[in-house]
Formats: structure tokens, C-alpha cells, sequence
């Protein structure tokens, strides 16, 4: 039986392969307060559940018309 929560917890690079970006957009999303806080930090890396990302992702404005920078 599958839970329905996704508990893997991704970096700013699976995050980044999830909503097609680089990296550095990701990051400098957080520096302008649009990412959730990380659900989980280890050695001063910021980490976040699938879960978390998926649901911050369908919450964005315009999530369909991204840019590519």
C-alpha cells in the first residue's frame, strides 16, 4: 500500500528538475521568499518533501507560462 505523502526530500537541484529551471533559480527564489521554508536542513542545506514542492508548485501564479531565463 502507497502512502499517500511523498517523504523523499529534495535539494534545490531535484526541485529545479521538477519545475524545468536551473538551479540558481530555485535558489534565488528563496532568497525572495517564494519557496516554502525547507522542511528539513542538514549540514546548512535546505531540503523539501516532494509533497512539499508539489504542492508549492500548483499553488504558484502562471505556473504554465514559465520562462526560460
Amino acid at each position: 500500500m502507497h502512502a499517500m505523502t511523498d517523504r523523499r526530500l529534495w535539494s534545490y537541484k531535484e526541485i529545479a528538475a521538477h519545475i524545468r529551471v536551473q538551479p540558481d533559480t530555485v535558489r534565488s527564489y528563496r532568497k525572495h521568499g517564494l519557496l516554502p521554508d525547507p522542511d528539513h536542513v542538514e549540514g546548512g542545506k535546505p531540503y523539501w518533501y516532494a509533497d512539499t514542492v508539489r504542492a508549492w508548485v500548483a499553488s504558484r501564479p502562471g505556473n504554465r507560462n514559465r520562462r526560460d531565463d
